[in-house]
């Protein structure tokens, strides 16, 4: 009866033991590494306008990104194309961070003077504010400010240990606030001549083609 005592009081040891051994193991599991990449878009380098990012590791499949685009254009191909934006991403990878297929939300902010893709033409223009004035449509441009919120999609894949190459695009709403200007009179065009014109817009408002390297 002793032996039989001693023999289920050694298996129960036996069995905390290992449950014990088990909890310690899983409390001093080192967390999972958290990977840190700094990026620059590949597309835009040619034309001279700057998009980096720094994308940071959350969970295995979560990471937060934030990027800034500045194109200083003047005059582009006699356009003007000064573009400064800020952007905050929220990404899901369905395999895991920094690989294969996602999914972000974004958003963003920006400030420019550009001229519309409309406006890429010699056609007149009535003034909104001035009886018998007439511009060029190509003559015009635009100043102002936007909010912007979309969904972006994307691959991701390895190149190399350190090295990561990422394809996306993010589309949205872009809620603009802008004045309108004469680049010849220097006058106002637009309906507002004291305060801003607002838009909004569904559009394709960020993407390329990100080369990423591992700073941690």
């Amino acid at each position: 009866m002793k032996y039989k005592i001693f023999i289920a009081a050694l298996s129960l040891f036996s069995i905390v033991n290992m449950n014990a051994q088990e909890v310690q193991t899983e409390e001093t599991k080192p967390e999972p590494e958290k990977k840190v990449y700094i990026k620059g878009n590949a597309l835009l380098i040619p034309i001279g306008v700057v998009n980096l990012g720094l994308e940071h590791q959350i969970t295995k499949n979560i990471t937060t990104q934030g990027d800034i685009l500045i194109s200083p254009w003047k005059s582009f191909s006699g356009h003007e194309l000064q573009y400064y934006s800020l952007s905050l991403e929220g990404r899901y990878y369905f395999d895991e961070a920094f690989n294969g297929w996602f999914l972000g939300a974004n958003i963003g902010v920006s400030s420019f003077v550009l001229q519309k893709w409309n406006y890429w033409n010699d056609d007149p223009y009535p003034s909104k504010n001035e009886e018998n004035v007439i511009f060029t449509k190509s003559n015009l441009y635009q100043k102002g400010y936007s909010f912007l919120a979309g969904i972006t999609a994307g691959y991701q894949f390895k190149l190399s240990d350190n090295w990561r190459m990422e394809l996306y695009g993010t589309i949205g709403t872009s809620q603009d606030f802008y004045k309108g200007y004469d680049r010849v009179s220097g006058k106002r065009y637009d309906e507002k001549p004291e305060g801003y014109n607002r838009s909004g817009e569904i559009i394709p408002y960020r993407g390329g083609v990100m080369i990423s390297y591992r700073l941690k």
